[in-house]
């Protein structure tokens, strides 16, 4: 099975990357594992919400271009949802008996994704009510990822 994680931005910050590819290595003895980094649209300060609504769908169609047509696609948003460990890795198990070849997970930019996006999702995952850094989500994602049992 293929994994991606489809994601606006990058990460700057060396400790983040230094974590995010401790778990990227473990993903990879088991799955065939990506991370395909889009660029982000600059949010000017005191933006509208429609100029912020323009920047989310530009992003979004960014991610939708990279989607596999064939993958079962996830994106992470706040009105997804919230699995525990135990219960992602069952999520897992059926996808992988369901024979799923590639499965993509969709993490937005500063103002989230667009609906666009998620609209392709086939399951919503959240990782709570709180919102985080995307940044810090695509860490706390790959953790997870790094737990799944081949």
């Amino acid at each position: 099975m293929k994994i991606q994680i489809i994601c606006v931005g990058k990460i700057k910050e060396d400790y983040l990357k230094k974590l995010i590819n401790r778990y990227a290595k473990e993903i990879r003895k088991r799955y065939e594992f990506e991370i395909i980094e889009l660029p982000d649209e600059k949010t000017p300060d005191g933006a509208s919400q429609k100029e912020e609504e323009r920047i989310k769908e530009k992003e979004g169609a960014r991610i939708i271009s990279r989607i596999p047509s064939h993958s079962f696609v996830i994106p992470l948003c706040i009105e997804g949802t919230p699995l525990s460990t135990e219960e992602f890795q069952e999520k897992w198990n059926q996808l992988k008996q369901d024979s799923v070849s590639c499965v993509s997970f969709l993490i937005g930019g500063s103002l989230g994704l667009s609906p666009a996006a998620v609209s392709k999702g086939r399951m919503k995952l959240s990782f709570g009510r709180l919102t985080f850094p995307h940044q810090l989500m695509r860490l706390i994602l790959v953790e997870q990822l790094s737990r799944l049992q081949g």
